[in-house]
Protein backbone atom coordinates (compact mmCIF):
# COMPACT_ATOMS: atom_id res chain seq x y z
CA UNK A 1 0.00 0.00 0.00
CA UNK A 2 0.95 3.31 -0.98
CA UNK A 3 1.58 6.12 2.14
CA UNK A 4 -0.37 9.10 1.79
CA UNK A 5 1.71 11.94 3.64
CA UNK A 6 -0.11 14.66 4.99
CA UNK A 7 1.34 17.84 6.45
CA UNK A 8 -0.03 20.74 8.91
CA UNK A 9 0.86 24.17 9.72
CA UNK A 10 -0.83 27.11 11.18
CA UNK A 11 -0.73 30.39 10.94
CA UNK A 12 -2.51 33.15 12.67
CA UNK A 13 -5.49 31.73 14.60
CA UNK A 14 -6.46 30.09 17.46
CA UNK A 15 -5.49 26.54 16.52
CA UNK A 16 -9.14 25.51 16.65
CA UNK A 17 -8.97 23.55 13.18
CA UNK A 18 -6.15 21.43 14.71
CA UNK A 19 -8.24 20.81 17.67
CA UNK A 20 -11.45 19.92 14.90
CA UNK A 21 -8.36 17.59 13.53
CA UNK A 22 -8.13 15.98 16.54
CA UNK A 23 -12.14 15.86 17.08
CA UNK A 24 -11.70 13.13 14.19
CA UNK A 25 -11.22 10.65 16.76
CA UNK A 26 -10.73 6.91 16.08
CA UNK A 27 -11.80 8.07 11.94
CA UNK A 28 -7.94 9.49 12.35
CA UNK A 29 -6.91 5.79 12.96
CA UNK A 30 -9.04 4.84 10.40
CA UNK A 31 -6.86 7.22 7.74
CA UNK A 32 -3.89 5.41 9.07
CA UNK A 33 -4.99 2.54 8.31
CA UNK A 34 -5.97 3.46 4.51
CA UNK A 35 -1.73 4.63 4.49
CA UNK A 36 -1.84 8.23 5.76
CA UNK A 37 1.39 9.06 7.38
CA UNK A 38 1.63 12.59 9.27
CA UNK A 39 4.95 14.13 8.16
CA UNK A 40 4.49 17.29 9.85
CA UNK A 41 2.13 18.88 12.37
CA UNK A 42 1.58 20.84 15.54
CA UNK A 43 0.81 17.37 17.04
CA UNK A 44 4.08 15.46 15.85
CA UNK A 45 5.68 19.57 16.57
CA UNK A 46 7.53 19.14 13.24
CA UNK A 47 7.61 22.36 12.04
CA UNK A 48 7.66 21.70 8.54
CA UNK A 49 7.51 19.33 5.91
CA UNK A 50 10.66 17.67 6.05
CA UNK A 51 10.52 16.10 1.96
CA UNK A 52 7.37 16.31 -0.13
CA UNK A 53 4.24 15.46 0.97
CA UNK A 54 0.86 14.18 -0.80
CA UNK A 55 -1.24 17.15 1.09
CA UNK A 56 -0.78 19.71 2.79
CA UNK A 57 -3.21 21.49 5.03
CA UNK A 58 -2.68 25.03 6.41
CA UNK A 59 -5.05 26.80 9.37
CA UNK A 60 -4.74 30.29 9.79
CA UNK A 61 -4.23 34.12 8.35
CA UNK A 62 -1.01 35.10 6.87
CA UNK A 63 -0.37 38.20 8.62
CA UNK A 64 3.87 38.15 8.98
CA UNK A 65 6.37 37.60 6.31
CA UNK A 66 7.54 34.20 8.41
CA UNK A 67 3.90 33.15 7.76
CA UNK A 68 4.21 33.97 3.62
CA UNK A 69 7.38 31.68 3.93
CA UNK A 70 5.19 28.65 5.44
CA UNK A 71 2.61 29.17 3.05
CA UNK A 72 5.03 29.34 -0.01
CA UNK A 73 7.01 25.95 1.14
CA UNK A 74 3.51 24.31 1.59
CA UNK A 75 2.85 24.83 -1.37
CA UNK A 76 6.27 23.89 -2.94
CA UNK A 77 6.37 20.63 -0.78
CA UNK A 78 2.79 19.59 -1.65
CA UNK A 79 0.72 17.73 -4.37
CA UNK A 80 -2.75 19.09 -2.71
CA UNK A 81 -2.81 22.31 -0.66
CA UNK A 82 -6.27 22.47 1.76
CA UNK A 83 -7.11 26.10 3.65
CA UNK A 84 -9.24 24.65 6.58
CA UNK A 85 -11.00 27.24 8.78
CA UNK A 86 -12.31 30.96 8.03
CA UNK A 87 -8.99 32.04 8.63
CA UNK A 88 -7.32 30.13 5.63
CA UNK A 89 -10.08 30.22 3.91
CA UNK A 90 -11.57 33.68 3.72
CA UNK A 91 -8.80 35.60 6.44
CA UNK A 92 -11.57 35.17 9.46
CA UNK A 93 -11.83 37.28 12.41
CA UNK A 94 -8.08 38.41 12.30
CA UNK A 95 -8.50 40.33 9.17
CA UNK A 96 -10.30 42.97 11.52
CA UNK A 97 -6.73 43.85 12.50
CA UNK A 98 -6.60 45.46 8.68
CA UNK A 99 -8.54 48.74 9.67
CA UNK A 100 -5.82 50.18 11.67
CA UNK A 101 -2.07 50.45 11.05
CA UNK A 102 0.02 47.54 12.73
CA UNK A 103 2.03 49.84 14.55
CA UNK A 104 -0.96 51.61 16.58
CA UNK A 105 -2.23 47.39 17.33
CA UNK A 106 1.36 46.50 18.34
CA UNK A 107 1.66 49.70 20.61
CA UNK A 108 -1.80 49.12 22.30
CA UNK A 109 -1.63 45.37 22.76
CA UNK A 110 2.01 45.67 23.93
CA UNK A 111 2.78 48.88 25.45
CA UNK A 112 -0.70 50.94 26.55
CA UNK A 113 -2.93 48.00 27.78
CA UNK A 114 -3.68 48.85 31.56
CA UNK A 115 -2.25 46.30 32.68
CA UNK A 116 0.99 45.40 30.68
CA UNK A 117 3.95 47.13 32.97
CA UNK A 118 7.40 47.88 31.30
CA UNK A 119 5.79 46.87 27.94
CA UNK A 120 7.75 46.08 24.91
CA UNK A 121 6.56 44.81 21.54
CA UNK A 122 8.19 41.83 20.99
CA UNK A 123 10.40 41.33 17.82
CA UNK A 124 11.81 37.72 17.07
CA UNK A 125 12.44 35.93 13.70
CA UNK A 126 10.50 33.17 14.39
CA UNK A 127 7.60 35.02 15.03
CA UNK A 128 8.39 37.68 11.68
CA UNK A 129 7.10 41.12 10.77
CA UNK A 130 3.81 41.82 10.47
CA UNK A 131 2.36 42.04 6.95
CA UNK A 132 0.44 45.55 6.26
CA UNK A 133 -2.40 43.42 5.88
CA UNK A 134 -3.95 39.93 6.78
CA UNK A 135 -4.49 37.87 3.85
CA UNK A 136 -6.27 34.39 3.14
CA UNK A 137 -3.57 31.63 2.26
CA UNK A 138 -4.98 31.89 -1.27
CA UNK A 139 -4.07 35.69 -1.73
CA UNK A 140 -0.37 34.04 -1.57
CA UNK A 141 -0.19 30.88 -3.10
CA UNK A 142 -3.09 28.47 -5.56
CA UNK A 143 -5.17 26.27 -2.63
CA UNK A 144 -6.66 23.43 -4.23
CA UNK A 145 -9.52 22.49 -1.59
CA UNK A 146 -10.91 24.82 1.20
CA UNK A 147 -13.14 23.47 3.87
CA UNK A 148 -14.72 26.65 6.02
CA UNK A 149 -15.80 26.58 8.97
CA UNK A 150 -14.69 28.86 12.36
CA UNK A 151 -13.77 25.63 13.35
CA UNK A 152 -14.64 23.67 10.53
CA UNK A 153 -16.66 20.21 11.50
CA UNK A 154 -14.54 17.41 11.97
CA UNK A 155 -16.91 15.17 9.62
CA UNK A 156 -16.32 17.89 6.65
CA UNK A 157 -12.30 17.84 7.40
CA UNK A 158 -12.29 13.59 7.57
CA UNK A 159 -15.02 13.46 4.26
CA UNK A 160 -12.11 15.84 2.47
CA UNK A 161 -9.58 13.89 3.83
CA UNK A 162 -11.08 10.10 2.83
CA UNK A 163 -11.85 11.66 -1.03
CA UNK A 164 -8.39 13.01 -1.50
CA UNK A 165 -6.98 9.80 0.18
CA UNK A 166 -9.05 7.78 -2.11
CA UNK A 167 -8.63 9.68 -5.26
CA UNK A 168 -11.52 11.50 -5.70
CA UNK A 169 -12.36 15.44 -5.56
CA UNK A 170 -14.47 16.06 -2.66
CA UNK A 171 -17.44 18.08 -3.10
CA UNK A 172 -18.72 19.85 0.19
CA UNK A 173 -22.63 20.08 0.32
CA UNK A 174 -25.34 20.07 2.94
CA UNK A 175 -24.63 18.84 6.37
CA UNK A 176 -20.83 19.25 5.61
CA UNK A 177 -21.37 22.82 5.75
CA UNK A 178 -23.56 23.02 8.44
CA UNK A 179 -22.00 24.79 11.99
CA UNK A 180 -23.09 23.91 15.08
Amino acid sequence: MKKITIATDWLDGCSGCHMSILDMDERLVELIKMGVELNATPITDFKEPTEEVDIGILEGAVSTDHHIEVVKNMRNKCKILVAIGDCAVFGGIVTMRNYFPVEELLRRGYIETESTVDGKIPTSPEIGKHTKLVKAVNQIVKVDFYIPGCPPRADAIYYVLRELVEGRKPLLVGDLLRYD
